[in-house]
């Protein structure tokens, strides 16, 4: 709630009041997902029921909130009524038009993965080469997790500043670290949040 809905989903929300959110909440996704190192077909088998229960309870789109499992939004998708994306797609093609050394900044080790792959895969639909450097935060998330958000924030901070060095854009590939405060690093930043509920908007043509 704190990381997703309160600030960027009660916005959307007060912006565009005929459109209505619900959840599916499943901490098990990411922490099964960290475990193993990767995706695994029993989390790509449980969002992909998530999204039949979302389709029976009337929704018109389903927005998958987790980086680290964007592939089972890839997956559900083909099997899917209704418009099913992961909430990174948008930034990921934002990022393919605005650069070609894109820098890739994450908290956990996971999420650089499916990023990079997002990212390959738009270029390599626009036919565009590109070079990706991800740049995990250790422990960052972890601290976070704790409560000492301003340490975490802290610590991002300091790895974007390095990372804006050897790159021509910069994409966060977490949500966790939208609402990080930053000076200019001198190069575009691309979050996920804001762009992923557009999105949904569109995909629902309202």
């Amino acid at each position: 709630m704190e990381m997703i809905y309160n600030p960027f989903a009660i916005p959307f929300l007060e912006k565009h009041p005929e459109i209505e959110i619900f959840n599916i909440m499943d901490d098990s996704l990411l922490s099964e997902t960290l475990k193993e190192g990767t995706i695994t077909s029993a989390v790509a088998g449980r969002i992909l029921n998530y999204v039949y229960s979302a389709e029976r309870a009337g929704a018109d789109a389903v927005m998958v909130t987790c980086t680290s499992v964007n592939e089972a939004a890839k997956y559900a998708r083909r099997f899917s009524k209704i418009p099913v994306f992961n909430i990174d797609e948008p930034v990921a093609k934002i990022a393919i038009d605005a650069g070609s050394r894109i820098g890739v900044l994450a908290t956990l080790p996971t999420s650089p993965k499916a990023t990079i792959r997002l990212l390959n895969e738009e270029a390599q639909r626009i036919n565009k080469k590109i070079d990706v450097i991800p740049f995990v935060v250790e422990g960052a998330f972890d601290i976070l997790v704790s409560g000492d958000r301003k340490k975490h924030d802290e610590m991002v901070a300091d790895a974007l500043y390095k990372l804006a060095q050897k790159v021509d854009v910069i994409t966060f590939a977490q949500i966790s670290m939208s609402l990080v405060p930053h000076e200019d690093c001198g190069k575009p930043i691309f979050k996920i949040g804001e762009s992923g509920f557009e999105e949904a908007r569109r995909l629902m043509r309202l």
